[in-house]
């Protein structure tokens, strides 16, 4: 049997191509970052709305501390793609801030294939008949004067935790460059970047 090796240009289109996707990825989580970051705005300006009507003219709101809550489950389930692109997840690990920049690559390769990916598919596995009944239901707040389309935000759970999976694909295409010892144009790893 004779073995074909691709040719050079064809190599260096399949990287170029897994380059585009990663940037892809990554321009999307910038994106939703962005607009997550408005949320937070959002939060703050109603929470500090709903603290002055309560505490100095003793008015409250169901809806609105619903609200709260919502953005807050919106800010963290939507953000976290733009959380793992920027490294800005909680990381509690004295060994791997000091190793070289292969070995946290190899490490991230095992993160996202055993840990990063399966969890998110079991998220969005399980969310999903959650979410569908949800809908199905038109599910509302149950407390008088709440709010509505309670389904909405449940929807997020498997559109947040897709986001992180995406995420983990770019995070992926960067950490098999970095070991690989492939760069982009520039000469620079884009994982270096971050």
């Amino acid at each position: 049997m004779l073995a074909l090796t691709p040719a050079p240009n064809t190599r260096f289109q399949v990287i170029r191509f897994f380059i585009n996707i990663a940037s892809l990825i990554d321009s999307l989580s910038e994106i939703t970052g962005k607009a997550v970051s408005w949320l937070t705005f959002l939060m703050v300006i109603l929470v500090s709305v709903d603290v002055i009507l309560r505490y100095l003219f003793h008015i409250s709101f169901i809806a609105a501390q619903e609200m709260e809550w919502h953005l807050f489950a919106l800010i963290f389930l939507l953000g976290g793609g733009y959380t793992l692109r920027h490294n800005a997840h909680v990381r509690v690990d004295v060994v791997y801030q000091r190793l070289g920049k292969k070995a946290k690559a190899w490490i991230n390769i095992i993160g996202c294939l055993f840990f990063l990916f399966p969890g998110c598919y079991l998220m969005i596995r399980t969310s999903i008949p959650f979410v569908h009944s949800s809908f199905a239901l038109h599910e509302t707040s149950p407390d008088p004067g709440g709010l509505p389309c309670r389904y909405l935000l449940k929807m997020a759970i498997p559109v947040g935790f897709g986001l992180i999976a995406l995420q983990g694909v770019s995070l992926l295409i960067h950490s098999i460059m970095e070991v690989a010892g492939i760069h982009d144009q520039a000469g620079h790893n884009p994982q270096e970047e971050q």
